[in-house]
């Protein structure tokens, strides 16, 4: 095995602008019985997953990959191969789907092994929500078909959720949804469900930065989009319900000051701008309240069953990803410097919308 594919890569969790490469402890340890090594492949890199940074500590996040103190090994959706295994019914060269950090290996412990994946009971990530616990086995695809499911699945998942948990309240009676970070993925995906509905009542505007207007304005899921700075713009008086993907403070603030009354309800889903309102600050109109996927996840397999909220995600994604493939490009990343550039540039902000990073440390 390749150093490159051997080194994990860590983030400074007090300054995600420092990162560093580890060597793999465990790569060469002996399993376990009911143990299993996973060789990481390919896997998604996106705004989201400085999300998962921002809210690392919150949301423990950084629980489920344990790494030195004071550092982060940062969750990712991926596949990977079973290379080794002393788990039952879990067979070696199995290709999987899941939440996997930033590493060329991962070991997991297996449990309700079946044809379409299993649960990782490991004991430190017992207390964490099953959401990211569960991984599924796939026959290996074509790459475009890889990425898609990387880039866009658990995205859409979360787009899904917000769109389903939007209208089990009646947009919390507005007439108009308002998503920060517009042309984020998941914002995407949610404007894209919102667009959908055929009893439509309501308004879809987004906000982004003015280098990113035009692209999303040209996807047709929203019905307006304006730049971060026009927040103005908009009639004060129509009720409205924000989703908030940025995360940015001044943004938070501007629309809550604007809209005041007329807001209904103010949502916290992502931190793309990585600048979170403190917890002294104080907005007018409703206090935000933050998105947790899992809870609505829960509610909705205790309404549908497993298999009946996992066909209507599917028949939403069968939907969503042919409008996707339209707009989307994948970009291959290989290597340890490739993937130092694409982290920086996610990080700022930088990043293309209408590109999907999937990177790989082999060459």
């Amino acid at each position: 095995m390749s150093d490159e594919r051997t080194q994990d890569f860590l983030v400074n969790r007090s300054d995600f602008r420092e990162f560093r490469w580890d060597q793999l402890t465990d790569s060469k340890r002996a399993l376990e019985p009911g143990e299993a090594r996973l060789r990481v492949d390919r896997y998604a890199f996106t705004a989201n997953n400085i999300t998962y940074a921002v809210f690392g500590d919150a949301l423990h996040y950084w629980d489920f990959f344990p790494a030195p103190a004071g550092w982060g090994r940062l969750p990712v959706w991926g596949h990977a191969d079973v290379v080794e295994s002393r788990a039952t019914a879990l067979a070696e060269g199995a290709r999987v789907f899941g939440y996997l950090p930033m590493s060329p290996e991962l070991l997991v412990r297996p449990a309700d092994v079946s044809e379409r994946g299993f649960r990782d009971a490991s004991e430190h990530r017992s207390a964490l929500p099953g959401t990211y616990q569960q991984y599924q086995i796939t026959r290996r695809g074509n790459d475009e078909q890889e990425a898609l499911r990387a880039l866009l699945a658990p995205l859409f998942g979360t787009a899904f959720l917000i769109d389903d948990w939007l209208d089990e309240h009646a947009r919390f009676g507005a007439k108009r949804v308002l998503l920060m970070s517009a042309s984020s993925k998941t914002a995407l995906g949610t404007a894209f469900m919102l667009s959908q509905r055929k009893d439509r009542a309501y308004e879809i505007v987004g906000l982004t930065s003015a280098r990113n207007r035009a692209f999303c304005e040209s996807l047709g899921y929203y019905g307006r989009v304006l730049e971060y700075g026009a927040v103005r713009e908009l009639d004060a008086s129509t009720p409205t319900v924000s989703i908030d993907m940025a995360g940015d403070a001044s943004v938070l603030q501007a629309v809550h000051e604007h809209l005041g009354a007329a807001l209904c309800h103010s949502c916290l889903v992502g931190a793309t701008h990585r600048v979170p309102p403190s917890a002294e600050s104080t907005l007018p109109g409703p206090t935000p309240e933050f998105f947790f996927a899992p809870a609505q996840i829960q509610k909705r397999l205790s309404t549908w069953g497993p298999d009946g909220l996992g066909a209507r995600i599917s028949a939403a994604q069968q939907a969503f990803f042919p409008s996707a493939k339209t707009w989307l490009a994948i970009v291959p990343v290989r290597g340890k410097a490739a993937i130092e550039s694409a982290y920086r540039t996610v990080l700022d902000g930088k990043a293309n919308p209408n590109e999907g990073l999937m990177l790989s440390a082999s060459k």
